[in-house]
């Protein structure tokens, strides 16, 4: 792939595939042994350290039904939908929310973004790294960046620092696999292969892993490229991860029926449960999955009986247990997907792909929270106060995050990268 950033991998070299490897051949620890060696901190960490929480709607939901409700379009756009009141003085939300009408106070609607990009690909990397994607480089998802720039400077911290719950999320592009994301396919099992198989002997699995160390140097030494050098540190990740006593954060079996429940029982509540348990342990970057908002056809019997109720018991009890623990003020919480949808309902009962004006959601973090963000006119269909960009948005992460605004990579190739080029943090927000 002459001339070109994207990283180039073996096929099927995944943290997955490391975590397998390392379990089949019985090269980990049991956790209690290897724990005091590595002398983790991350209650600490978590205390002092910057978190971000995203809740991925995967298909395009609906903002006209979700947060910017026209109920007397003169065009007919507003749909079936009342909208309520929240304890944000003067925001409505969707009857179908009040869950999270309760915390709104803590949070703010964008309702005048225009991200120009219509298909679920391009949106989605779009709204991940800010930027429209390019045949010659894969940009770093905004979780990776945060891995990089905040969880490597936590050396002692056993856990990724970039987690996707439910889907596999955003690449980490020119920045290596070592930041990529590690994927929790389903939160309400358990993680496959993160347990060491019975009967191991420490001090055997300690001689064959110090073996594969030096293997694994040597092989990295001979110049075999990023590929050899993100090799060594996923192992050594994994590793890591596998014996750390931390990883109890992967599992809600010590939450309790009642927990469980208020945040729903289902992959996306189960996801908002273990994503508030992993950013109390310390981990910098967690993304929470839930698809099915591509609703070309009975929206509302889909909106209203599944996706909103599963939505509301899962980012209402996320967000209330944040504030009342403390962990929102240094926890940003943000909701989007890759674009909006329609204003004008379809022949099928749904609405359509559409990125010129469409609603997101951020609150926590130190962000100002109970504020609308812009306005669309009437029929929902333009923009017509204070219009945002995907890279003010990516600006406003990033400097929520604590991360230098002016931060810049130079990917493999040499090519000089921007994480934020040419937006704005949003004011109204910071």
């Amino acid at each position: 792939m002459g001339g070109s950033d994207r990283l180039i991998v073996p096929s099927g070299m995944s943290r997955r595939h490391f975590m397998g490897h390392l379990a089949t051949s019985a090269m980990a620890l049991p956790a209690i042994q290897f724990a005091g060696a590595l002398q983790t901190n991350a209650q600490q960490a978590a205390r002092n350290q910057k978190h971000c929480i995203v809740l991925w709607m995967s298909g395009g939901p609906s903002h006209l039904d979700l947060w910017d409700l026209k109920p007397d379009s003169p065009k007919g756009n507003g749909g079936p939908f009342k909208p309520i009141a929240t304890s944000a003085q003067g925001v409505q939300i969707s009857e179908h929310l009040p869950t999270v009408a309760k915390q709104m106070k803590h949070l703010s609607i964008i309702r005048s973004l225009d991200s120009k990009e219509g298909n679920h690909d391009r949106g989605t990397y779009m709204m991940h790294t800010g930027w429209a994607p390019n045949p010659t480089v894969v940009h770093a998802g905004f979780g990776s960046v945060c891995s990089y720039e905040l969880g490597s400077k936590l050396d002692k911290f056993d856990l990724p620092h970039c987690i996707s719950i439910n889907s596999p999320g955003q690449s980490a592009g020119f920045l290596g696999m070592g930041h990529s994301p590690f994927m929790v396919q389903n939160p309400t099992a358990p993680v496959a292969n993160l347990r060491p198989p019975a009967g191991v002997d420490a001090d055997r699995m300690g001689r064959r892993f110090e073996m594969l160390k030096l293997v694994e140097n040597n092989f990295a030494s001979q110049r075999r490229g990023q590929a050899a050098i993100d090799h060594r540190s996923v192992y050594d990740k994994t590793f890591r991860m596998m014996s750390s006593r931390h990883t109890k954060s992967l599992s809600l079996d010590s939450e309790t029926d009642a927990v469980k429940e208020r945040y729903g029982k289902n992959s996306f509540g189960a996801g908002c449960l273990m994503a508030r348990k992993l950013v109390e342990t310390g981990v910098t970057y967690v993304e929470v999955s839930l698809g099915g908002w591509d609703t070309h056809q009975n929206a509302f019997e889909t909106l209203s009986e599944r996706l909103m109720p599963e939505l509301d018991k899962g980012m209402g009890a996320l967000v209330e247990d944040l504030a009342a623990s403390g962990m929102l003020e240094n926890t940003m919480v943000v909701w989007m997907g890759e674009f909006g949808r329609t204003p004008r309902i379809n022949q099928d009962g749904g609405r359509d792909h559409w990125s010129r004006s469409w609603s997101m959601v951020m609150g926590g973090g130190g962000l100002k929270g109970g504020q609308v963000i812009g306005s669309t006119d009437a029929d929902g269909v333009d923009v017509t106060d204070r219009p945002v960009g995907v890279m003010d948005v990516i600006a406003t992460m990033t400097k929520t995050m604590g991360i230098n605004l002016a931060t810049e990579y130079t990917t493999p190739r040499g090519r000089p990268m921007k994480v934020v080029d040419g937006g704005a943090p949003i004011k109204e927000l910071i």
